[in-house]
């Protein structure tokens, strides 16, 4: 198997589908494919799915991530910043790697450690998906522990909150950021980017997290 997975291509906004994978075998190809790889991978159960994001997938990964970083430096709160690391848990044989995700009420449990390990380690409080290719699993993140996913699809936000009963429910607002209405402004500085560029885009988005703090 490992050898195929080196001979294989997948097309930007395509995706394969491998079925029966142990999960000794999803920690061999990890290990073959390695951290500095276009590719985003997702295991739930035995099957293991490889995409390749489109550029514009990209894109919207960038700006989005980069919108919460300002958010929470301009509220004056730490956070780490993992972008698409790795997580997994062996006792659900599922694991996923996030387009971004972010430790903010957890950032002090996890800081300064090199590796994490979700049997030990609270899992992100936030994570990113961007379905430019529909490639989101729900029930992986439920299953992990992530408290909220965002998903951006087709220009607009959707805020995905754990419940106590284990199942993600679309909310209105953030749970992390109950104060900023960003259903309804997020996206309109996303599409704004494209028409003024990044720089100004990342001034007017700062400014307006502060407007509602003075």
């Amino acid at each position: 198997m490992l050898l195929e997975l080196k001979r294989l291509t997948v097309p930007p906004g395509q995706r394969v589908l491998l079925e029966e994978v142990s999960w000794n075998e999803f920690e061999i190809i990890l290990e073959e494919l390695g951290e500095h790889r276009a590719a985003r991978v997702a295991y739930d159960k035995g099957t293991l799915e490889i995409m390749t994001p489109l550029p514009e997938h990209e894109s919207g990964k960038v700006f989005i991530g980069d919108f919460v970083k300002a958010i929470l430096e301009e509220l004056d709160i730490e956070f780490l910043s993992l972008g698409s690391t790795t997580f997994k848990n062996q006792a659900m044989l599922q694991g996923i790697e996030p387009d971004d995700c972010f430790y903010i009420q957890n950032e002090a449990a996890v800081r300064g450690k090199d590796r994490l390990d979700l049997s030990i380690d609270p899992p992100p409080d936030l994570a990113l998906e961007i379905d430019i290719t529909s490639r989101t699993h729900s029930n992986i993140y439920e299953a992990l522990g992530v408290p909220e996913l965002w998903r951006f699809e087709k220009g607009e936000l959707q805020i995905n909150i754990l419940q106590p009963d284990g199942k993600y429910a679309k909310r209105e607002s953030s749970g992390i950021f109950p104060n900023l209405p960003l259903i309804e402004n997020l996206p309109k500085f996303v599409r704004t980017s494209k028409a003024i560029g990044r720089n100004k885009t990342m001034k007017n988005f700062r400014q307006w997290v502060r407007d509602p703090l003075d």
